[in-house]
């Protein structure tokens, strides 16, 4: 779209913001009322590289697929444990609970993820300034709630984390015998980049997919009795996190706090982006899971290629995708061991993400069923490990 045409819809937008200043895609909503935006954002490119730049200039980032932290209102972020060495961290040398996690394997249902993405789509936008956005991660954390009581766990939990923007993010915990943690990420918001309060975002792979991915993982999760009784060795949570497309919001306040109470995070896991595959197969490649390789813990991803290798059907890709591109990277900020899988080799992920494209017709549930399967090996495997 040419500039002068954007313009003069970015001109009527504001036009219309005056006439009709109730419009809930135009204004916050009323309960943010008091909140001031900055003018400028400042943001972090690299470790080290800051850049003050407008809302707009961020959305042009992102369009040339340049990913940052919005560290604006995070600048304490690894601040406390900058000197903290993850090296101590020891993962096991291979997968040991097969005869458990077998079983549960059978229970996951592309159906499932089908029918919560279908809901999870249909708002007009997850945008985390919109009401939409606020909406959608009330029904979110509906879901999350219903998982949990039709499982009859009644040791575990389910919060909001409230933001200024509207959209809170999500935290499920299933208590175990020790305070130490393992973390299941994905972000619920979507994003229309050329106009994020107006245009439609159905976000459907980004990441409605692994959005509803970790969900159905918890769902089969909470059949195994001893998870559902606390008697896993460590913690186990599950995070939905808000304003990820807008430099990584939800994740870096919650790891901020996670720092600042001394959390003690085993290892964290994102599911960014699981469902599609169509580049691939049509590069002639073999549909495989993308194990990112840079900016990520080496003991993790290394650990998580063996899960993949055991409990997948289909095997990995070593890829990369840059700084700052996911929500792990703000539990690594803090100092946490964090890995980031995808749904094929960077080079090959989906392209409609970002538009009104993003559907979920372009998906292949089975694709995401073998990151369910991957999330739900993971996270038995180190809910049980031996960490010191």
């Amino acid at each position: 779209m040419r500039s002068s045409v954007l313009f003069s819809l970015y001109a009527a937008t504001l036009v219309a913001a005056v006439a009709h200043p109730k419009d809930p895609q135009i204004v916050l909503q009323e309960s943010q009322a008091t909140i001031v935006e900055p003018d400028e954002y400042l943001i972090e490119l690299s470790p080290g590289e800051t850049r003050w730049v407008t809302e707009d200039d961020k959305w042009a980032l992102r369009r040339e697929n340049i990913n940052f932290f919005d560290i604006t209102h995070n600048k304490e972020l690894g601040t406390l444990n900058h000197k903290l060495s993850t090296e101590s961290v020891k993962f096991p040398s291979k997968p040991a609970h097969n005869e458990s996690i077998v079983p549960l394997l059978k229970e996951l249902k592309k159906e499932n993820m089908r029918t919560h993405l279908e809901t999870f789509t249909s708002f007009h936008t997850r945008y985390y300034k919109s009401h939409y956005g606020a909406e959608s991660s009330a029904w979110l954390l509906e879901q999350v709630r219903k998982t949990l009581t039709d499982a009859g766990a009644s040791k575990a939990s389910v919060k909001a984390f409230p933001h200024p923007w509207g959209q809170a993010s999500i935290i499920a915990t299933i208590p175990g015998k020790s305070d130490k943690t393992v973390v299941i990420g994905a972000h619920q918001d979507s994003i229309n980049l050329f106009l994020p309060s107006i245009l439609a975002a159905p976000g459907a792979d980004d990441d409605g997919s692994g959005t509803v991915t970790i969900l159905e993982a918890l769902r089969v999760l909470l059949k195994s009795e001893e998870v559902l009784k606390g008697e896993a060795d460590n913690t186990i949570e599950f995070h939905w996190y808000s304003a990820e497309e807008g430099g990584l919001l939800g994740s870096q306040a919650i790891f901020q706090s996670y720092e600042k109470e001394g959390r003690d995070v085993k290892a964290m896991l994102q599911q960014d982006m699981t469902g599609y595959v169509q580049k691939t197969l049509d590069a002639g490649e073999p549909e495989s899971v993308g194990v990112i390789t840079d900016f990520v813990h080496p003991g993790l991803t290394e650990f998580i290629k063996k899960i993949i290798t055991v409990y997948c059907d289909i095997p990995y890709v070593l890829t990369k995708c840059g700084y700052a591109c996911s929500d792990h990277a703000s539990a690594s900020k803090a100092g946490y061991p964090s890995a980031f899988v995808i749904e094929s080799d960077f080079k090959y992920s989906d392209n409609k993400i970002h538009t009104t494209e993003d559907k979920i017709e372009y998906l292949s549930f089975d694709h995401m069923l073998q990151h369910a399967r991957l999330t739900l090996g993971l996270v038995y495997e180190l809910a049980f490990a031996k960490f010191k």
